[in-house]
């Protein structure tokens, strides 16, 4: 019997509007009055979570890649990272003149350029850009030509005297074994073509999952998860029920127990009522 169900935010449980559909509202309504708990795990921080996802009334939150969960009563789990491993990610960062944010609790600070890119206004926008787009060229051209190049541009920054939990890097696909290689005490995870979210060493969705299983005493199979992304496969590999949305990444569908329709054609509550959950 399914317990509780875990939601992907971007490509999932909103559109590309950045709204929730009304027969998802609906269909998470449905669950929760059969005693079912519904939440989110998502790559996004906790910072303005409740717009993210259209102020749908959510039970339980797996954020920043699993690197902070969280019920409306208390914090269940939080992992920043150490200081030793910031230290690193922010002397590549300054090195490289990256383009980087910083993720804390309650807010985000680091590149203005990537912090726009976060907003939901971009995230609609981002729908429409080709798969074509010259990631690692714009990256080239950002670290030679950014009016902001200052040294230790990051390393003075006042959020990382705070714990850091997640940041997120301007990096075409490409890059992904070299960044594992120069940040080796870090994980990686994917949720687009244009950045990546850096967290803690063997950091993800699903190691956020378990630890509210754990304070839940709710086991694995008992689980239902819905996603769409690379970051989306682990959690949806060992859960119960692993759902992928029709819009889904072709490997994310090939990982997945069932496929259902896409984010804007009632693709969260198709698969609800295939699975008899409602």
């Amino acid at each position: 019997m399914i317990k509780a169900i875990f939601f992907d935010i971007d490509g999932t449980l909103v559109t590309t509007e950045s709204k929730a559909l009304d027969s998802t509202r609906k269909a998470i309504a449905a669950a929760q009055a059969k005693g079912i708990l519904c939440g989110i795990a998502t790559g996004r921080g906790p910072v303005d979570i409740e717009e993210r996802i259209d102020h749908l009334p959510m039970d339980m939150f797996v954020t920043y890649n699993g690197q902070i969960v969280f019920s409306k009563e208390k914090t269940i789990f939080a992992e920043p990272f150490s200081q030793e491993v910031l230290d690193e990610i922010v002397d590549f960062a300054d090195r490289e003149r990256r383009q980087i944010i910083f993720g804390g609790r309650h807010h985000v600070e680091g590149s203005s350029i990537m912090k726009f890119s976060q907003s939901a206004a971009v995230k609609k926008i981002a729908g429409f850009i080709p798969s074509w787009f010259p990631v690692r060229m714009t990256r080239k051209f950002m670290q030679k030509f950014s009016s902001n190049r200052k040294k230790e541009r990051f390393a003075k920054l006042g959020i990382l005297k705070e714990p850091i939990y997640q940041c997120v890097l301007f990096a075409a696909e490409s890059e992904n074994q070299k960044l594992a290689e120069l940040l080796p005490n870090c994980s990686f995870q994917r949720s687009n073509p244009y950045s990546i979210d850096i967290i803690p060493k063997n950091g993800s969705k699903y190691h956020g999952i378990e630890k509210f299983l754990t304070a839940f005493d709710i086991q694995p199979e008992e689980v239902m998860a819905f996603g769409d992304h690379f970051n989306d496969i682990e959690m949806l590999t060992h859960v119960g029920i692993g759902v992928a949305m029709g819009n889904g990444q072709a490997e994310t569908k090939a990982s997945a127990d069932y496929v259902t329709d896409t984010n804007e054609a009632d693709g969260i509550a198709k698969a609800l009522k295939h699975f008899d959950i409602i």
